[in-house]
């Protein structure tokens, strides 16, 4: 039996040389690790409209452009996920846990020291090489 694909618009959003973390509810998949925020793309959307929706939701901002950074496919063996992120750079709003989520500006110097869901490890790879 072959698993959905759940396809994620995933944001890493900066200011200076700082990225913005929210943590996992604990009763979510991969739940008490750090994430970069996004969520579902649903039918019928695009990626960007899924990432302005979902950081909208979130982390009370709303993206005026992005930069693709890098696809991630991943399989955690109980779901498989796919992770189509970008950079945002540009947004109007203060970001915050808009639904009552940890959260933290993390330098990206400090990034290997998070505990992140395995599948956003080459997403840290990507920022790093971007933004350092």
């Amino acid at each position: 039996m072959s698993q959905t694909i759940v396809h994620v618009a995933v944001g890493v959003i900066t200011r200076e040389n700082k990225i913005f973390l929210a943590k996992r509810n604990a009763k979510q998949h991969q739940g008490g690790k750090w994430e970069f925020p996004g969520g579902k793309v649903e039918a019928g959307e695009t990626v960007l409209e899924a990432l302005q929706r979902e950081l909208n939701e979130e982390c009370g901002i709303n993206p005026n452009s992005s930069q693709e950074l890098i696809v991630v496919e991943h399989d955690y063996g109980d779901k498989k996920v796919k992770l189509d992120t970008h950079i945002i750079q540009d947004f109007d709003g203060e970001a915050h846990g808009k639904e009552g989520q940890e959260v933290a500006w993390v330098e990206v110097t400090e990034l290997d020291n998070i505990d992140f869901p395995a599948a956003n490890i080459a997403i840290v790879d990507a920022v790093k090489a971007k933004i350092s």
